[in-house]
């Protein structure tokens, strides 16, 4: 699996720490539902008792409920100002045969609108009053007394109210306007406010049809009730809101509650709400970072509204509820408004209390609070993950180039043949590209000195073995014994060659190995040098060899004997170079870094292409082969300046006639 990849599961399983917590908020909001609910039990029992002596006294009869109007109606026999209005004429409101009606009341007005469906409706007619026609007539009841009023009208137009007897009289308080429709007609009135839960009902009266030939009308047909009769024991009640108890169930509901007092066959008496606080901000104040915050957090609500029970939907302006669903307590939606938290409770005389919170309310005690710290942390994690897998694939870029790099510096044999570019990056993956670029650089290095390493043994076998084969052949075919003397000679000079050349390498190669177990401490190197230069003196009385640097005091960490024998070879280089009693200075002083130690002899400067080359194996600038010199010393000098974290250079002195060697050495 790729590096990429790994990340990515890696990253997802961060997604654990949101479902985590989705997981709390659930058990949280159903703890806070069920805490609510008790609550709202709690406080609908107060309510009750508050309550109490507002709610009418009810009986088994009918009713008639009125909704309270929030406008000053304008009678004018249409409908389309009436709250509920349909311009369809369809009636929305409790029909009997081919009447509708709708109530409505103000402070002192109760307001009636009836639609009647008729063709050819018979209107009053003044001059033969006995005849059949189309009229209403409306009744109330104070205390025992019982009143009756009567709508009738020549033509459509205002109407009022009518006194009944052998001498009608008018009836001012009751106004209204009669208006003819392709249907039938529409009537209109405004009349008295009977007191509340009082007793009102009316009767749409009609010439019956003839179902004799010679027969005369009945114009005492009824064809609509919603009320009975002036011989009927009692009237239906008057249903409405109560402005008293509304207040009351106000001033103890919290925000975000409503509550509704419900008459026992579900007429809605009371309903009071105190809307819940709007604390969020305007969209043209948020931040971008805000604006995210409430995108999340109404996600979570979601989320959260997703897992709760399936609310009860319920319409969402009602003057009648269904008493089979308010039972107990349940989740609730009016139409497409909030959901909300609803209790019953039980009053007098069959009456109940519905009490609802706003579950948004109870949301906000676990998500404007709990909520915008797990929206946060869910918008912190997500973006977390997604720098997580942006870097990984950054990473994935970065390693892959430098795959590309590597792959692009070797060729299919194994050869250098490009050096890696370099990075300025200064983590463990640049550090990385620098180790392969120096290793690639180093076995580029490597690759030349074996390359001319092959080609300068062969160079310096090539001589010696041409000399043994040569004496040989002149061996085999010369029976001279002073010409095979000549040539057993020569071969054996050869062969001492060969020798000299095989032990050169091996010194090096023993040199090298012995690094691996050659201890490093702590010595003088000033001390050292000194002490060495003294002993050449002595072995070489041609010479003037002397140290002129300081007596003590120049501390390195090490191996002695090494530093003696990087010494020994400088100085046994130098004096092949040097004339008798040219001078040989050996000198140590203090660097910025560490140390830097010094080799000068008098004598032939050194050739400027080869101031690098003479510390590779087989290259020596002496005249004649003879001497056994192979080239190999200074090799050995860089070997144990290298194993001591230093570096040899070899250059002319820049005042004196000679060359001069420096070793820069690293103290800690």
């Amino acid at each position: 699996m790729s590096l990429k990849r790994q990340l990515l599961v890696a990253s997802l399983l961060m997604l654990l720490i949101p479902w985590a917590g989705l997981q709390f908020v659930l058990e949280l909001d159903a703890a806070l539902r069920e805490q609510a609910v008790q609550q709202l039990h709690s406080q609908a029992d107060r309510l009750a008792r508050s309550a109490a002596g507002q709610v009418p006294a009810t009986d088994s009869d009918s009713v008639l409920y009125a909704a309270p109007l929030q406008r000053t109606l304008n009678i004018d026999g249409y409908s389309d100002d009436w709250p509920g209005y349909d311009d369809t004429e369809t009636a929305a409101t409790p029909t009997a045969g081919s009447i509708s009606w709708q109530q409505a009341v103000d402070d002192d007005a109760l307001y009636l609108f009836l639609r009647v469906s008729v063709t050819n409706p018979r209107y009053y007619d003044p001059g033969q009053p006995e005849q059949p026609y189309e009229h209403l007539v409306l009744f109330w009841q104070d205390g025992d007394r019982r009143h009756q009023r009567l709508i009738r009208t020549p033509a459509p137009g205002p109407v009022v109210g009518w006194r009944p007897g052998r001498t009608p009289a008018p009836d001012y308080r009751i106004t209204g306007f009669w208006q003819a429709t392709g249907q039938g007609y529409q009537l209109e009135l405004k009349l008295p406010r009977p007191a509340d839960n009082g007793r009102f009902g009316f009767e749409v009266r009609r010439p019956a049809p003839v179902s004799t030939p010679g027969q005369a009308p009945d114009h005492k047909a009824v064809v609509a009730i919603a009320g009975p009769s002036l011989g009927a024991p009692t009237l239906p009640r008057l249903v409405t809101r109560l402005p008293g108890l509304e207040r009351i169930l106000e001033r103890a509901l919290l925000p975000g509650q409503q509550a509704r007092v419900v008459a026992p066959d579900g007429w809605l008496l009371a309903h009071s709400t105190v809307p819940a606080p709007n604390n969020r901000p305007e969209f043209d104040t948020m931040s971008p970072l805000e604006i995210v915050e409430q995108i999340s957090l109404n996600g979570l609500r979601a989320l959260v509204r997703y897992f709760q029970p399936e609310p009860l939907i319920m319409p969402d302006t009602v003057t009648r509820m269904d008493r089979d669903r308010l039972t107990g307590e349940g989740i609730v939606r009016h139409g497409e408004g909030p959901v909300s938290l609803m209790v019953v409770t039980s009053l007098a005389d069959g009456h109940r209390l519905v009490l609802e919170q706003s579950l948004e309310q109870l949301l906000a005690l676990s998500g404007n609070t709990l909520g915008s710290v797990i929206a946060r942390s869910t918008l912190l994690i997500i973006g977390l993950m997604l720098v997580l897998l942006g870097y990984a694939s950054w990473l994935s870029w970065r390693i892959t180039r430098l795959q590309r790099a590597v792959r692009a510096s070797v060729d299919n044999d194994g050869r250098i043949v490009a050096a890696m570019p370099t990075t300025a990056a200064r983590d463990e993956l640049g550090e990385l590209s620098r180790q392969f670029s120096q290793m690639v650089d180093n076995l580029q290095g490597y690759t030349r000195y074996l390359e001319s390493f092959a080609r300068r043994l062969s160079h310096e076998l090539k001589t010696p073995v041409a000399v043994v084969r040569s004496s040989l052949e002149n061996l085999s075919q010369d029976d001279r014994p002073e010409h095979q003397a000549t040539y057993i000679q020569r071969a054996h000079q050869a062969t001492d060659r060969l020798s000299q050349i095989l032990q050169g390498m091996s010194e090096a190669a023993r040199l090298e190995q012995s690094f691996d177990h050659a201890e490093k401490e702590r010595f003088d190197l000033a001390t050292v040098a000194a002490q060495a230069a003294e002993a050449y003196q002595a072995l070489a009385p041609n010479h003037r060899i002397r140290y002129v640097g300081p007596p003590a005091g120049r501390l390195l960490t090490g191996s002695p004997e090494l530093m003696v024998q990087l010494l020994d070879k400088l100085v046994d280089n130098a004096r092949d170079f040097t004339p008798e009693q040219g001078a040989i200075e050996i000198d140590l002083a203090s660097a910025p870094a560490g140390l830097v130690l010094s080799v000068f002899n008098e004598g032939s400067t050194l050739p400027d292409h080869l101031a690098s080359e003479i510390f590779s194996p087989f290259v020596s600038l002496r005249e004649g082969n003879d001497q056994g010199h192979l080239g190999q010393g200074l090799l050995i000098v860089r070997l144990i300046a290298e194993h001591h974290g230093g570096k040899v250079q070899a250059a002319n002195h820049p005042v004196r006639q000679g060359v001069w060697f420096q070793i820069w050495l690293p103290t800690p």
